[in-house]
This record gives structure tokens, sequence and C-alpha cells, in this order.
């Protein structure tokens, strides 16, 4: 049972509840940075990320990883600040901060009253116009880099399964590098390789800043224009032309590794970020593996006991064609090829017959109900602000997402399943647990 029927959230616009509420405001500085501002005086304080349009996705084979690498030295001192400097500031004034690197893109996020906005400005300009590259600091920190790389991609089973599917579904795209980097590439960066990578791809004009919080707009793009604007624009970073082919075949992935029970994983691929069925592909994704009562859920760990875990996803979800991915943990007790057998009957049968009306209702509740809760903290809201900003071209296109999922249709889901679920459109990996010596 998937329970009663559930009326449809409506939609509504970046004000409803609060008709005097300012929306999102933007100005673009001359050097080419583009600045989001949307005031929201609940809470005395603001949340602010700054996106740069730089990830793996940008890197070549001998320096990837580079990407995620400036994640870490971005906090390793600058002109005017020393190592450990800027997170000691923020910290001591009430702030907080962090970081996340994708394929596509690498944001840094920072959380703070609203009394030390202009103080935030200084640190963040002063980073990107003067970084540090003191070799010590570099060296240092690539062996921070390498040793978390050991840790949550070559000792993390999951992760490593996942890296390796990722890989082999992508023979041409640069989606075929992890974002952490290979390990001989680690080892081997360059100063000057992180000069002239940071110069291009840490420039204004390939930056893009939300802040969402107790802040007036002229205000923000006052401090922008006084700490920003000096920073020069610099040539446009080289453009990513390659297209992944279409996949001719079924391509399998196979990995033994000491572990406690197998891992199943099956990508498919789909479209990017903007693709017009977004909203369906989301849709489809929760109906095979959201919840108890997903599809994937049912049958291989309610009914067949075939799995304790099944999950889904898009990624990356980014600028280029993605995966879905769907990832099972396998019972200890079965094999991975009768779960594998289960999901690709139930595929067949969504491509077949399409969704019921009540796992379409399901999915588009579960959608609005997570698009709603995204407009309740400052935090979400910067967020969700820069992903539609930056991966599908307009940030008002979040406040019009819930028109699009309520179009979304039963055979639309259907047709998009037969599309995606093509057995030549696959790739399968498995992880085949083994014992260690110590345990044989």
């Amino acid at each position: 049972m998937l329970g009663l029927a559930i009326p449809i959230l409506a939609s509504a616009s970046p004000a409803a509840g609060a008709a005097s509420a300012p929306g999102p405001q933007v100005k673009t500085l001359k050097n080419g940075m583009k600045v989001i501002v949307w005031p929201d005086h609940d809470i005395p304080n603001v949340a602010m990320y700054t996106w740069f349009r730089v990830g793996s996705r940008n890197e070549r084979p001998g320096i990837t990883g580079l990407s995620h690498f400036f994640e870490h030295m971005m906090f390793k001192g600058s002109e005017h600040y020393p190592p450990g400097e800027f997170d000691r500031l923020m910290e001591q004034n009430g702030g907080a901060n962090n970081a996340f690197t994708s394929e596509d893109v690498t944001a840094y996020q920072d959380w703070f009253p609203k009394n030390i906005l202009e103080f935030i400005f200084r640190l963040e300009a002063d980073r990107i116009c003067c970084l540090s590259f003191d070799p010590k600091e570099v060296e240092s920190e690539r062996q921070v880099v390498y040793s978390e790389r050991r840790t949550s991609v070559d000792n993390d089973n999951t992760s490593l399964l996942d890296e390796q599917v990722q890989a082999a579904a992508y023979v041409a795209h640069p989606y075929h590098n992890p974002v952490i980097g290979w390990p001989s590439d680690i080892e081997h960066w360059t100063i000057d390789e992180l000069r002239d990578y940071f110069k291009i791809h840490y420039a204004p004009n390939n930056a893009t800043m939300i802040l969402v919080g107790d802040v007036a707009p002229e205000e923000v793009f006052r401090l922008a224009e006084q700490y920003f604007g000096p920073i020069p624009a610099q040539p446009r970073p080289p453009s990513v032309t390659t297209q992944e082919p279409p996949q001719p075949g079924e391509r399998r992935v196979s990995i033994r590794k000491i572990g406690q029970t197998p891992l199943l994983e099956l990508a498919f691929h789909t479209g990017p970020a903007d693709d017009p069925h977004a909203e369906a592909r989301d849709l489809l994704i929760d109906i095979l593996t959201s919840g108890e009562s997903s599809r994937l859920y049912r049958r291989l760990v309610d009914q067949d006991r075939l799995a304790v875990d099944v999950s889904g996803s898009l990624s990356p979800e980014g600028f280029d064609p993605g995966l879905i991915k769907l990832s099972v943990t396998v019972s200890p007790n079965k094999g991975p090829e009768a779960a594998e057998a289960a999901i690709l009957d139930e595929l067949s049968k969504l491509a077949h017959s399409g969704p019921s009306a009540e796992e379409l209702r399901k999915a588009k509740n579960t959608q609005l109900a997570a698009h709603w809760r995204n407009m309740k903290t400052i935090n979400a809201k910067a967020e969700w602000l820069g992903t539609y900003e930056i991966f599908r071209g307009d940030y008002r296109k979040f406040f019009t997402a819930p028109d699009r999922y309520n179009r979304v249709t039963r055979a639309e889901i259907q047709a998009l399943a037969r599309a995606t679920f093509d057995a030549k459109n696959r790739t399968v990996g498995v992880l085949f647990p083994e014992q260690s010596e110590a345990s044989r």
C-alpha cells in the first residue's frame, strides 16, 4: 500500500505568505562577477555561497584533483592572513564555514552574524586576489589530500566501486576522472600548475556569489564593488567540448576486495542538470528508490530479501549528461546476480507499463515537500538559488519548480524509463568481498 492519496501541494512565489518581503536582486560587477542577494530578516544571520565554475570536469590527465586541492588551499593562507587565520577569525567572530567540490563546481560557504558582513567580504576577497602558494603548505596539504583519498576512496568499498563504475561509464568525457584525483597526479602537481590553474578558474568572471539573510542589497553591492571589484577579470577558462559518445553496449566492472558484503551498482547515461526532463528524472529516481515504499526497496529488501539497502541518485548533476546510479548493499547470504536480475526486472516493468498514479503522486509530494523545506532556512535558500543559477541558467527557475513537477505525467516517466534503461546504456559494477589473511 502506498497510503492515502494526498493532494499535490500548490506552487507559490518567493514572497508567498509575506507580500512585503523583497525577492532576490542581482548585480554584475564590471569584472564579470555576479552577485545575487535575497533579503530575509527573520534572524540576524547571513548565508553566503561563492560558486566557481570549476571542478574535475575542467581538469586534464596529469592535474586531476586540482579543483578539490584548492578547496583545501583556500584555507591555507593569503597575502594578509597566515595559515589558519581564516578559520580562527571567522569562528572568533561567531561565524562558520565549509566548502565542497564536484565534477562541475567548487563552492565556498560562510555562515555568520550580519554585523561582520564587511569583515567576511574582506576575508573572501583577500584569498581570491592574494592566495598564498607557500611550498611548505602545498606539500603539507598534498599529503592531507592523499590521505583523504586513501580514507574516503581506496579504503571505502562503496566509494571505490562508484569511482570505478563512473570511470567505465565515461571513456571520452572528463567525468571519467574522480573529483579527488588519481593518486599519481596528486603526487606530482607542481607549483606552476597550481598558479596557472588558480589564475584562470578562480577569477571573478568565473564566480557567482549568493547571499541570503539579514542584509540590504545596496550594502552588499557596495561591499562587492569595494572588495571584489578591483580584482581583474581573466580570459575565460578553456571550454569543455568533449562529448561522451553513445554507449554501444553494456560495460561491466568487477572488483575483489576485503569486505563484509557484496556491493552492486548500475549506472545509466541520462541528460544534464538543465535537461527538459530534469523534473521527470527526479521523480523517476524517487519512484525507484525513495523510502521503504519505493519499487526497488519493496522488491529487493521487503519481498525477496536480496538486499539490506538500496539507493538512487543523479551523478554528477552537472553541465553535461550525467548518470542515474542505483546502488545496492546485497544481503550477506545472497549473491549480487539475483539482486541485479531483480533490479532489471523492475526497470523493465516500469519501462513497459509506467508508474502507477499513486507512485507518481507520492514522488511529486516528496519533491514538493523538499522544495518548501528549502524555502525555510537561509542556508537552503542560498544553496538552491546558486544551484538553479549555475546549473539551470537562472535562479528564478527555483521558484517555478513546483509547476514543472506538477506537470509531469505518467507517460513522460514511462518514456524516460524506456529511453534510459536500455541494456546498451548501462554500466554494471560488482564488488565481491574477500576475507583478509588474518581472518582465514
